[in-house]
C-alpha cells in the first residue's frame, strides 16, 4: 500500500513538473479529468478557495459539465483580502457578499489566457439583486491583469469543465472608480476625479461607496478631455479651475439610478448630479445632447459595477453653468466634438480655424458631421481629407459658412451667399436654403441639429457635404426651375446636364444662364397653344434652351452692358439699365433675380422664355 502512494505521489509530481514546464513554454497545463471543484479539493494552496466554495454553496456548480472560467485566488490572497477588509476568518463574511465576490471570479466558457484581449468580459457576480453580470475589465498588455487589482500568475490550467487561471489577488466587487483606474483610457478622468475633489467631496469616496448610489457614469476617455482642454486652450487639468471641473464632473453622473444601455430610450431626459438636464438621442446610435447641443457618442456601454453602471462616452458634456464660464468659439465646438472631427481636421489644414475662432466676428456654419465627409471623400476619391488639395477644401468649407448669426428660426426659402468664392474673383457663392420641410441646403444637405451656439455664432449640424455648386445644382436644388430641369433633361435632348457641369478651367465654362422660371414656361405654353414640353419639337427645344446660356463667361448683373450678345444659340439683346433681355423675335424678358453664383458661372433668372428665330 506504502509503495503504491509512493508511485501515485512520483506520478502526481511528474504530472505537475511536466505542467509547470508547459506552462514556461506558453501550453495549457493538463489536469486530466479533474473537474474546478476537483482541482481546488486537491491544491492545498488553495483551501481558502475550497472552503469560500464551500460556505457559498458553489462546489457543485464548479463540479459540474458546464465550462467555466476561473480567476483562482491562492490562500495568501485570500489572507490578504480578509485582513484589508477587516475579517478575522472567511466566517466572517457575510455569505451573499462572499457568494457574489467568489462568483466575481467566474467567467462563463472557456477562456484561455491566448484568448484574453484587453476590454471588459462579464463574471457571474451580479448587481445587486439584478441578474445584471458585474464586468471584469481585462489588460493584456503585460501579462493578464484583471480590474488593475490582481495578475494572472499560473494561466491555462486546463480541467474537464473549463479552465483555471491562478491569480495574486481576489477581486473584489468593483465600483466605480475601480473601473475608471483600471482602463487606461479614463487616466485623465481619473485625474479629474482627484483634482476637483476638496473638503466638500471626495469623488474617489462617493464613487466608491453606496451613499447616493447607484451611480450611472458616462466617462469621457482621454480623446474627449484633450479635445475639451485644446477647445479651452488649457495645457492640462490644473488650468481649469476647480469650481468649474466639479460642475463639469457632476454633470456626467446620474445619482439613485443604474441605467443600463437597454434602458434608454429616444427623448429621455434625465437630471444630473449637477442639477441640470441631459437628453438621450437614439436617431444616430445611443449620444447624449448636452447643453451645447453637440451629441457625444456613447462608444462603450454597459461597464457594470457593484455601485453602478458606466457608459463610455467620446465628448465631455458641458451643462449651461459651464458654458455661460466657458463659451467656446465655433472652431472650439468643431475640437471639442467628437462627430466633428473631420471637420475640425480641415479647418486645421486649411488654417480656418483661426478664422472661426475669432471672438470678435459672427458665423453661421453647417457643420457635416464625420459621416458626411466619408461619403463626400468616397464619392470625390480621396482616401483621407488630407488628401483633397489645399485650395479646394479651403473652398468646401467655406461654403459651409455665411457671414452672421442665422438661427433655424430666422432662416426661410431663399438665395444667400457664403464666404466661398468664384474663381479667383471676391464674388462670394450662393446657397439655397428651402425651408418648405426642415432646413436643405442647395437640395443636397439637411440640417439635423439645428441652433448650437457658440461665442461667435451658431452651428447648423449637416447630414452631407455642401459640394462647390455648379449652374446644374441650382437649377436642380430651386423648384421654381423644375420645368426647366424638364426641358434639360428630356429624353431627345443633347446632354445639357454633363455640358453645364463642366469645371471653372474647362471650356465652354464658365457660363452664364438666363433662367426662366416655371411661370416662364407657363406662359409659354399658352403663347404657342400646345399643352406641355412635350408639344414641342426636339430641334427647336434645344435651340431655345441654347439661347439662353452664354458660354465662356460669368457675366454678374454688375457686368451687364447695353447690347447684342451671343448664346449657344442665336444672339440675344441686352439692356442692362432696364434690367431686361430681347429675343430675335422682339420679346422683351425681365431679370428677375440675378448673380445666383455658382463654381462655373452664374445664373440670372428671367419671367419669359427667349425664343430662337
Amino acid at each position: 500500500m506504502k509503495n503504491l502512494f509512493k508511485l501515485s505521489l512520483i506520478a502526481f509530481l511528474m504530472i505537475f513538473a511536466t505542467s509547470c514546464s508547459d506552462d514556461d513554454n506558453g501550453d495549457v497545463m493538463q489536469n486530466g479529468n479533474d473537474t474546478i471543484a476537483v482541482f481546488v479539493q486537491n491544491n492545498e494552496d488553495y483551501s481558502s478557495l475550497l472552503a469560500a466554495l464551500e460556505r457559498a454553496g458553489l462546489v457543485e456548480t464548479l463540479n459540474g459539465a458546464t465550462e467555466y472560467t476561473v480567476f483562482a485566488p491562492n490562500n495568501a490572497a485570500f489572507a490578504a483580502f480578509l485582513n484589508a477588509n477587516g475579517f478575522a476568518s472567511l466566517e466572517d463574511v457575510p455569505v451573499d457578499v462572499l457568494t457574489n465576490i467568489l462568483l466575481n471570479h467566474v467567467v462563463a466558457g472557456t477562456n484561455n489566457s491566448g484568448d484574453l484581449t484587453t476590454g471588459y468580459i462579464n463574471s457571474l457576480a451580479t448587481f445587486g439583486t439584478t441578474t445584471n453580470n458585474l464586468s471584469l475589465f481585462i489588460d493584456t498588455s503585460a501579462g493578464v491583469r484583471i480590474n488593475n487589482v490582481s495578475s494572472v500568475t499560473t494561466p491555462d490550467v486546463a480541467v474537464s469543465n473549463g479552465v483555471i487561471h491562478a491569480v495574486d489577488a481576489v477581486i473584489g466587487i468593483p465600483t466605480i472608480v475601480t473601473q475608471a483606474t483600471a482602463n487606461g483610457d479614463f487616466s485623465i478622468l481619473v485625474e479629474a476625479l482627484i483634482a476637483a475633489s476638496d473638503s466638500n467631496i471626495d469623488y474617489v469616496a462617493l464613487l466608491s461607496g453606496s451613499a447616493s448610489s447607484p451611480f450611472t457614469v458616462f466617462a469621457p476617455n482621454n480623446t474627449a478631455f484633450e479635445n475639451l482642454l485644446t477647445t479651452l486652450g488649457f495645457a492640462s487639468l490644473n488650468d481649469i479651475p476647480q469650481p468649474v471641473l466639479q460642475l463639469v464632473l457632476n454633470y456626467h453622473v446620474i445619482a439613485g439610478a443604474n441605467v443600463r444601455a437597454e434602458d434608454l430610450t429616444e427623448g429621455q431626459v434625465a437630471t444630473t448630479f449637477q442639477g441640470e438636464d441631459i437628453t438621450i438621442s437614439l436617431a444616430n446610435g445611443p449620444q447624449i445632447i448636452d447643453a451645447t447641443g453637440m451629441p457625444s457618442n456613447i462608444i462603450v456601454t454597459n461597464v457594470q459595477t457593484g455601485n453602478g453602471v458606466i457608459h463610455a462616452i467620446d465628448k465631455v458634456l458641458l451643462p449651461q453653468e459651464v458654458l455661460d464660464i466657458v463659451d467656446p468659439t465655433i472652431a472650439g465646438l468643431a475640437m471639442m466634438t467628437a462627430d466633428l472631427s473631420t471637420l475640425a481636421e480641415a479647418l486645421s489644414i486649411t488654417g480656418l480655424d483661426t478664422v472661426l475662432d475669432d471672438r470678435t466676428a459672427e458665423y453661421t456654419v453647417f457643420a457635416p458631421g464625420n459621416a458626411a465627409f466619408d461619403t463626400f471623400l468616397g464619392d470625390n476619391g480621396f482616401a483621407t481629407i488630407n488628401d483633397v488639395p489645399v485650395d479646394v477644401l479651403t473652398q468646401v468649407v467655406l461654403n459651409h459658412a455665411l457671414t452672421g448669426i442665422a438661427l433655424s428660426g430666422g432662416l426661410s426659402t431663399s438665395y444667400t451667399t457664403t464666404l466661398a468664392t468664384y474663381g479667383t474673383s471676391d464674388n462670394n457663392l450662393s446657397l439655397y436654403i428651402n425651408t418648405d420641410s426642415g432646413v436643405t441646403l442647395n437640395g443636397i444637405s439637411n440640417v439635423v441639429t439645428p441652433d448650437v451656439t457658440a461665442a461667435n455664432g451658431v452651428v447648423h449640424i449637416v447630414d452631407a457635404v455642401i459640394a462647390l455648386p455648379t449652374v446644374v445644382t441650382f437649377a436642380v436644388a430651386d423648384p421654381t426651375f423644375e420645368t426647366l430641369v424638364a426641358a434639360l433633361t428630356r429624353a431627345d435632348q443633347p446632354d445639357f446636364v454633363s455640358v453645364l457641369s463642366t469645371p471653372l478651367g474647362t471650356s465652354p465654362a464658365p457660363f452664364t444662364v438666363f433662367a426662366p422660371t416655371n411661370d416662364a414656361f407657363g406662359d409659354l405654353l399658352v403663347e404657342l397653344g400646345i399643352s406641355s414640353l412635350d408639344d414641342i419639337d426636339t430641334a427647336t427645344l434645344t435651340a431655345t434652351l441654347n439661347t439662353h446660356v452664354i458660354p465662356g463667361a460669368n457675366v454678374r448683373a454688375e457686368d451687364l452692358v447695353d447690347g447684342p450678345v451671343g448664346t449657344l444659340g442665336d444672339d440675344i439683346i441686352i439692356d442692362a439699365s432696364n434690367a431686361t433681355i430681347t429675343d430675335q423675335n422682339g420679346r422683351v424678358s425681365n431679370i428677375i433675380v440675378v448673380n445666383v453664383q455658382a463654381a462655373n458661372g452664374v445664373v440670372h433668372a428671367i419671367d419669359k422664355v427667349l425664343l430662337p428665330q
